[in-house]
């Protein structure tokens, strides 16, 4: 850390301070370990609890505040978004690693959900229901839900944080929200926009630190009413059964092993340019990243040929560089498990077509790595990897390439590339998916459509997203009115 290294600060019920602990820690650019990109606070127990305090307070004035007006800061903070949209997208690679073009298409979507959600002030309300009683209204009403913990993570700094927070202040909600570790910077650069564009003192608290720490506390107290989370299973599990102890709402999306299908008519360019896309772009550190393909015998030998070739062309390296396709692993951990998985692939069995070895030169940099001849029980076949590992699986026919893609515990998104129309849909109404692409890469989601996954990809309860939103973020009230 130099002299010049910027220092951060939580902000807790409008004031930005320091940790009460005086604890510290710093965020590294993965693609350049000697480039400190800040100093954040590592919150204690008692910052978050004062979090938590700050929105309890905040809540009525905000909650009561007319839609349509909470809806005029949103889009404020959108235009915000938009005129600093390469600040945040240069921060956004520094701290988390995926290419400038990458990073800049991320922000755009922070900036557009901000935008969609600022009409939700004009669009939510309740119903007006027939009764069955003469001379009586019958009505509902949405009211918020109280004070949200957001807990968000690395992979999409700016974008899930969005999803989440946009919809949460449309309908009247406090926040404390706790980014990852590994990439605090965008996320508090977009609370800053919200800030700059009206937000009241503690209707958003932004604080930092250990998810084990804090985010245990934004979990298991009493005094929030709901808890919106992204990231692994096993923290999911931890944050969902904290929780339950209080039957506080909760809302989790936990990861995936996706499948994308290639049957025999597919067009073969395209099938690569899918696999290449959703398997090593953002280095495929994506929940909906494509990391299993099942692809039909007949043209099985001809695609793993193309699919390795594309692979071992991608230029890796400093995604701030320009002709950058493929950035680092986000940290020395993700990298390690990167290349354990790659060692346990060839001890499996399987056969490595491309990749497989650590490219780094300063950073946390890997190479866009294939495996042929992978059986669906192996596990670089059945376990998240959360890196740029693609693992080719062979099929006779529909039917297995179905059941196949469907022997995991997880069940996020799925994608088929075809030219049969009867055979697409077919995949798309078997398939055990909650998010279906036919002849488009796995990722990459549309920001007005419900978004979430089956099994254990998911807690099965809440979708985020478009207007499916407003059932985690609201509560129903049903009011009877006699005429008298």
């Amino acid at each position: 850390m130099t002299s010049t290294t910027k220092t951060y600060k939580n902000l807790i019920g409008g004031e930005w301070r320091a940790a009460s602990s005086g604890d510290w820690f710093e965020d590294r650019n993965p693609a350049a370990m000697d480039d400190v990109v800040g100093v954040f606070p590592k919150a204690s127990v008692e910052d978050a609890r004062a979090a938590i305090g700050a929105a309890r307070t905040a809540l009525p004035g905000w909650a009561n505040m007319p839609a349509p007006a909470r809806g005029a800061i949103l889009d404020k903070a959108s235009q915000i978004l938009a005129a600093r949209l390469d600040e945040i997208a240069q921060a956004l690679t520094r701290e988390e690693g995926k290419t400038l073009a990458e990073a800049k298409g991320e922000v755009g979507r922070a900036r557009d959900i901000f935008r969609y959600y600022s009409g939700e002030g004009w669009r939510s309300g309740g119903q007006v229901l027939p009764s069955s009683v003469n001379g009586e209204l019958l009505y509902t009403r949405r009211e918020p839900l109280g004070v949200v913990s957001i807990i968000t993570p690395w992979n999409f700094p700016i974008a899930i944080p969005a999803w989440k927070i946009a919809p949460a202040l449309a309908y009247g909600n406090t926040l404390v929200f706790k980014p990852a570790m590994d990439a605090p910077l965008t996320a508090l650069l977009m609370v800053e926009t919200l800030d700059e564009a009206g937000l009241p003192a503690g209707v958003i608290n932004f604080i930092t630190g250990s998810g084990r720490i804090v985010g245990n506390e934004m979990a298991t107290s009493p005094d929030v009413n709901g808890v919106s989370f992204t990231g692994s299973r096993m923290v999911g599990g931890q944050i969902y059964q904290g929780a339950i102890q209080n039957l506080t709402r909760v809302q989790l999306e936990m990861g995936g092993k996706n499948a994308l299908v290639i049957l025999r008519d597919a067009d073969l360019d395209l099938a690569v340019d899918l696999a290449v896309k959703g398997g090593f772009g953002l280095t495929g550190q994506a929940c909906t990243a494509t990391s299993r393909v099942v692809v039909e015998e007949p043209v099985a030998d001809e695609f793993a040929s193309r699919l390795a070739q594309a692979a071992r062309k991608l230029v890796v390296g400093n995604g701030l560089e320009s002709g950058v396709q493929m950035g680092p692993a986000v940290n020395r951990d993700q990298l390690d498990t990167d290349l354990d998985y790659m060692r346990v692939g060839q001890a499996e069995g399987a056969k490595l077509l491309a990749g497989g070895e650590v490219n780094e030169a300063g950073g946390f940099f890997v190479q866009a790595t294939v495996f042929d001849h992978v059986e669906p029980g192996m596990r670089i076949a059945q376990e998240e990897i959360f890196g740029p590992v693609i693992s080719l699986i062979r099929v006779k026919n529909l039917d297995e390439a179905i059941e196949k893609t469907n022997q995991i515990s997880f069940g996020l998104s799925a994608g088929v590339a075809t030219n049969d129309l009867q055979k697409a849909f077919t995949f798309a109404n078997r398939v055990e998916a909650g998010v279906v692409k036919i002849n488009e890469p796995t990722t990459g989601l549309a920001l007005n459509a419900p978004f979430g996954g089956f099994k254990q990809s998911s807690a099965n309860t809440f979708k985020e997203m478009g207007q499916a939103a407003v059932e985690f973020y609201t509560r129903t009230k049903t009011i009877y009115v006699g005429h008298g």
